[in-house]
């Protein structure tokens, strides 16, 4: 074994963890260029404008879930479970948890992996698809952070793994069982949700939404024997930019109009935050209740899952194996006029 220490690093997006808190969280997003893409000061201005005027409605999220996010928790969960598989990449292997807009942040983590002295730093975004807002943003802080701090180690990355089979498994186990749970209630449309995004964005050439397209058909194609209905939608849009489509709600309410019972499947989440335990369990079933869906469920992010962590320590071993930037596959995944895509054009 020629490497002695690794670390490895788990990114997500971070979130309050009190009710103080969220002003300052909201603020760390919307000051983020990869966020709100214009300049200063006026991003800045933008930002303490909407931190302030979203303070109080976050607040009340985040009530609903124990007065701060559960994704730190969730995350570290998962980095617990990982470290426990990644004994035959190392001598000595550490897991840590970076967050992109709270604690522990870029700037603590790089910290902490400095004293550790390691060979080799793996940095893993909890992201399955590539965006540059978000495993984008949070590879560029650590980097920049990094070089401020005069790490010194190889650091290698991996920018997406939207069809690992790993994560695949695990999240098509878990919509079966939901399916197979609201078929009583007549033929379920299957509801694949991720996160929505800005069209500008995805016109700048960002692969997020392909990538979506990518892990719907995949699953579509695990679950072929059932002959799914299903439909691609997203959720968790703000502001009054165009977003790209459909959108959650209106494929909730053209399933009530169908009288069909939905199964949504939350699958750019792999951790429970308040997108899935407030939006889709809380809002969203509220609002297919009230246009008369006939029933409703929804599937759990892969957590902890057996299949995921497994599908991510063999990541981490096929980077190890090979260094360099990389997607799951070790190469480019977008279509070329992905001009966003962290790998570089291809060929």
């Amino acid at each position: 074994m020629t490497t002695k220490k690794v670390a490895v690093v788990l990114f997500n997006l971070g979130g309050p963890d009190s009710l103080e808190s969220v002003r300052p969280f909201l603020f760390n997003l919307f000051s983020d260029p990869a966020i709100l893409r214009m300049p200063n000061p006026m991003r800045w201005m933008i930002a303490q404008i909407i931190s302030r005027s979203r303070t109080e409605k976050s607040q009340d999220i985040y009530k609903l879930v124990g007065g701060r996010s559960p994704l730190l928790p969730s995350t570290q969960a998962q980095a617990d479970a990982l470290q426990e598989k990644l004994e035959d990449v190392a001598e000595t292997v550490s897991v840590h948890v970076c967050m992109q807009y709270w604690h522990p942040m870029a700037n603590e983590v790089v910290g902490a992996i400095k004293e550790e002295e390691p060979d080799r730093i793996i940095l893993l975004p909890l992201y399955p698809q590539f965006s540059t807002t978000t495993a984008g943003t949070s590879l560029n802080a650590f980097n920049r952070e990094a070089r401020a701090q005069g790490l010194s180690a190889p650091i290698d990355s991996l920018c997406c793994f939207p069809f690992q089979s790993g994560y695949l498994a695990e999240t098509v186990k878990n919509i079966r069982l939901s399916l197979d749970a609201a078929s009583s209630r007549g033929k379920p449309r299957l509801l694949l949700s991720a996160h929505g995004l800005p069209e500008r964005t995805i016109g700048a050439g960002d692969p997020y939404q392909w990538q979506v397209e990518q892990t719907a058909h995949a699953i579509v194609d695990a679950i072929r024997d059932l002959n799914p209905d299903h439909k691609i939608c997203y959720q968790s849009r703000v502001g009054p930019v165009k977003w790209i489509r459909p959108f959650i709600e209106d494929e909730i309410r053209r399933a009530g109009r169908d009288q069909v019972p939905v199964v949504i499947a939350p699958i750019s989440f792999v951790s429970e935050h308040v997108e899935t335990l407030v939006e889709i369990e809380q809002e969203m079933r509220e609002l297919a209740e009230q246009v008369g869906v006939p029933g409703f469920e929804r599937v759990p992010a892969v957590a902890t899952g057996a299949a995921f962590v497994d599908g991510l320590a063999n990541l981490v071993r096929r980077i190890v194996g090979r260094g360099g930037p990389a997607s799951e596959q070790g190469e480019r995944l977008c279509p070329k006029n992905y001009s966003q895509c962290p790998m570089g054009l291809p060929k």
